[in-house]
């Protein structure tokens, strides 16, 4: 997957095999086939909802930890998609379920959520820039993997068409080579021309590797 980038095709490398338990899931080949009830996928969006919020946070305080105006313009960049887009589409599909916004804002968010959103902020503050960009990769950039899977992978009649469109998309998967520069860009700035080698970057690789993890734990919310 070296469309996305140096640093995250070494990552999703070494996670194995949690990567594939992420990208793979049943839950996502219900996507895929269409076998997913409905019931599950919506429990999943709304906790997805609630998610998002916490990521668009993780996203502003990446703002605040970037070193230069061009890391702090991508990052800024990112939590609009978030607000002004992405939150949008559960928005809207949730709506023609019959899902109200009060329904969105009066959820509880469940313990798994709260253990993956923690996480990823609590890199972010407790560690710098790199800290903070590791642990978001693994969502960013696996949602876009699964999605150009599924496009081409997916049944014909699956109900599940555009949410996979949302992520195999040229928006989301600009976004996703964006977030793989931008990664990449940053190891660069901070650890040379051969970050492998660097004593940080074992510790780097284990930040993606437990947000892999958390992203299978999240999938398992739809299964409930």
């Amino acid at each position: 997957m070296n469309r996305y980038g140096h640093a995250f095709a070494a990552w999703r490398a070494e996670a194995q095999p949690d990567w594939d338990a992420y990208t793979r899931h049943p839950f996502v080949e219900g996507l895929r086939d269409g076998t997913l009830p409905q019931s599950r996928f919506l429990t999943y969006l709304v906790q997805d909802y609630l998610f998002l919020k916490n990521f668009s946070r993780a996203w502003a305080l990446a703002v605040v930890k970037a070193g230069d105006l061009d890391e702090m313009r991508a990052c800024s960049a990112t939590v609009h998609t978030l607000l002004d887009h992405e939150m949008s589409l559960h928005v809207q599909t949730c709506a023609r379920a019959g899902m109200g916004p009060e329904v969105l804002a009066d959820a509880q968010e469940a313990v798994t959520n709260i253990a993956y959103t923690r996480y990823v902020l609590e890199a972010g503050y407790s560690g710098d820039f790199l800290d903070l960009l590791a642990a978001l990769m693994p969502c960013v950039i696996g949602y876009g993997e699964i999605g150009l899977r599924l496009a081409t992978e997916a049944t014909p009649d699956t109900p599940y068409r555009e949410w996979i469109d949302t992520y195999a998309g040229a928006e989301y998967q600009a976004a996703c080579v964006s977030a793989g520069a931008l990664l990449d860009s940053a190891i660069r700035k901070r650890l040379g021309e051969a970050p492998e080698k660097s004593p940080r970057w074992a510790a780097l690789s284990d930040r993606f590797a437990t947000a892999t993890r958390l992203e299978v734990a999240f999938w398992e919310l739809g299964r409930e």
